[in-house]
């Protein structure tokens, strides 16, 4: 599963980079390195939205807030 996060102007404002924090840490605490790899990239064209991110292409929006939920429901339940 390929997991990448926007880590744009927008996105970094919005709060990309703890994200990338977090989906590292609840990775690593769920042992699940070998099936889930986090990217990021400059753009993914959706700034009106909070932190960007897809799981296999299929687009998401994320906060710092909203991580725990979405790599429960998003990644883990689909690994």
């Amino acid at each position: 599963m390929k997991v990448t996060v926007c880590i744009g102007s927008s996105c970094h404002i919005k709060g990309s980079r703890q994200v990338v924090e977090q989906l590292q840490n609840l990775i690593a605490e769920n042992n699940v390195s070998d099936k889930v790899t986090l990217g990021s990239t400059f753009c993914l064209e959706n700034c009106q939205q909070g932190v960007c991110v897809t799981v296999d292409d299929v687009f998401h929006s994320v906060s710092p807030e909203t991580v725990g939920e979405f790599f429960a429901n998003e990644i883990l339940a689909k690994i």
